[in-house]
């Protein structure tokens, strides 16, 4: 071996790796946090007091937020979806806002947003309303599509109803159990709409329908006078005998010539308000001729209560001064002489000569102002 190759000696410096055990804490810092000036916690300048207020603090202020976020989400998914609107004044105006986002269902939907306090509606009573109603069809599934077919509030006339024979199935079904006095909404879905008559009221069959209905009044339907009687004990005035519930009283007219002057007898006296100047009175009534008895009109047959303007010339003038100032609830005969008719006209369709002394006995039944 040459003497270049031969060891020459102990290394200058030998290396000697601590014990692990042996390292104390201040010398021991783990990869990638700096031991320099600064690491480390701080000492604490806050009392102990202080230092549990903070904590408290900061826990509460953690749970608010938590519960902020759980009431979003809460919210975000109760929140209420599209719904229909209505606007208007009662009985004045109604329209009807359809959001397009919403789609018609297939089940018949009916809501109040005005309760009233009248009279409750049972199947086969008469109600007088104002009404509008909307197509409302699918659309292209996404958004659905509207309009108003038609409206009585442009009416000057308020049409009576029977609940139960309407032709709109939703409307004979949802209308049963509301009141006189409320504003009620009906989305019909086709199978409770019109039916065969959808088309001729501008509607698709698998349209829907939205009414918006404001009921004025409610008839029963054997609806009778109620109040105190008043015995006629003149006997060259018709005799009225009440008839069954719903039905017209029985009137047989005396053998002797007509009265010359308006005859206004009330045999039932109501305890409702009195019908002044402008109000629509509800009634039933019938009208016969005084020379033969002959019944020419009766809401009795027809099958529904009648509505007439008062103290306005409205109707004809004995029919318009005889219930001015009657009572809700009273059965009233009148008898009016020609002038108070039909005049020298008479009526030529309804068989009355202008000769012709008239008979009514007319049962107040409800009123609404106009």
């Amino acid at each position: 071996m040459s003497e270049d190759d031969k060891p020459r000696g102990e290394p200058a410096v030998k290396a000697k790796l601590p014990n692990a055990k042996n390292i104390r804490s201040p010398e021991f810092t783990p990869h990638g946090i700096s031991a320099g000036r600064g690491s480390g916690p701080r000492p604490s300048a806050l009392t102990a007091a202080q230092a549990k207020k903070r904590k408290q603090v900061g826990i509460a202020v953690g749970v608010v937020a938590v519960l902020a976020v759980a009431g979003g989400t809460t919210y975000y998914l109760t929140r209420p979806g599209p719904q229909i609107k209505v606007t208007g004044a009662f009985a004045k105006e109604l329209k009807v806002s359809i959001p397009k986002d919403l789609q018609p269902g297939n089940k018949l939907k009916v809501t109040t947003p005005v309760k009233g306090n009248g009279a409750k509606i049972s199947e086969g009573d008469t109600i007088f309303a104002k009404y509008a109603f909307y197509q409302w069809g699918k659309g292209d599934g996404k958004k659905s599509t509207s309009k108003e077919v038609n409206s009585s509030f442009k009416e000057p006339q308020v049409r009576p109803l029977v609940i139960g024979k309407s032709g709109v199935k939703g409307v004979d079904k949802g209308m049963v159990g509301q009141t006189a006095g409320s504003r009620v909404v009906l989305q019909i879905p086709p199978s409770q709409g019109f039916g065969e008559q959808a088309e001729q009221v501008g509607l698709g069959p698998k349209d829907s329908v939205v009414f918006g209905m404001d009921v004025l009044a409610v008839v029963p339907k054997n609806a009778t006078p109620s109040g105190t009687e008043q015995k006629l004990t003149d006997k060259n005035l018709p005799k009225v005998e009440a008839g069954k519930p719903g039905e017209a009283p029985k009137v047989t007219v005396p053998k002797v010539d007509a009265p010359d002057k308006l005859q206004i007898k009330p045999l039932v006296v109501g305890t409702g308000p009195a019908l002044v100047k402008g109000d629509n009175a509800v009634v039933n009534y019938q009208g016969q001729l005084w020379r033969d008895g002959k019944v020419f009109d009766s809401s009795w047959q027809s099958g529904a209560a009648a509505q007439f303007p008062i103290g306005t010339g409205g109707t004809v003038p004995g029919f318009d001064k005889g219930l001015l100032g009657q009572k809700v609830g009273s059965r009233v005969l009148l008898v009016l002489p020609p002038k108070e008719g039909y005049g020298d006209k008479g009526n030529p369709q309804a068989g009355i000569k202008g000769t012709d002394t008239l008979v009514f006995v007319v049962d107040i039944i409800s009123v609404f102002a106009k």
